[in-house]
């Protein structure tokens, strides 16, 4: 088996887990996480998109643009090249972890699948998630909705303070005259 120490993060200066099978693996490629399902061996299941690949780098964020992905086995080594990545079963304290068997033997029958992709409801989180537990979530995508929403209320927050501003001056002008 490849080690693939250089490429795990650690956390706080905990030392890094290496996968087992049935672990969710979260590979970060900048300005987003690519999650994988380790199978063992090396290998990972995961839905990939045309775009996500290896080294894809900025051309992996096209992605979103996507409407199928093929659900894939590959080599976790090859998948994740210069990235790094950590094992992150991020929902075993709220969900319960389906059996490895079930998660392997659910995982083996997709391969080769031609499946609809969406990044706000079947995205590859949401695709690992489903396969560990039974529910498919994107804390990704959950992220990135509030980020928005605070994004507009800061905005409209502003837009309202610079529209007051404007009212108070036009009714001391008002005052003046």
């Amino acid at each position: 088996m490849l080690c693939f120490c250089h490429n795990l993060i650690k956390r706080n200066d905990i030392v890094p887990i290496m996968p087992q099978p049935g672990d969710l693996i979260e590979i970060f490629r900048g300005t987003y996480q690519h999650w994988a399902l380790y199978v063992g061996e090396g290998y990972i299941v995961h839905l990939c998109p045309p775009t996500e690949a290896a080294g894809a780098g900025a051309y992996s964020l096209v992605s979103v643009l996507c409407d199928t992905a093929v659900v894939t086995k590959e080599s976790l080594e090859e998948i994740v090249g210069k990235d790094r990545f950590l094992v992150n079963n991020l929902l075993d304290g709220k969900h319960k972890p389906r059996s490895v068997y079930d998660i392997l033997r659910d995982a083996r029958s997709l391969l080769g699948l031609e499946m609809p992709y969406c990044i706000l409801r079947g995205n590859c989180e949401h695709f690992v998630t489903e396969l560990r537990y039974g529910k498919g979530e994107s804390r990704q995508v959950y992220y990135a909705l509030g980020v928005g929403v605070r994004a507009v209320a800061i905005g409209l927050k502003a837009l309202n303070a610079a529209s007051n501003i404007s009212c108070v001056k036009s009714k001391q002008k008002r005052i003046l005259l």
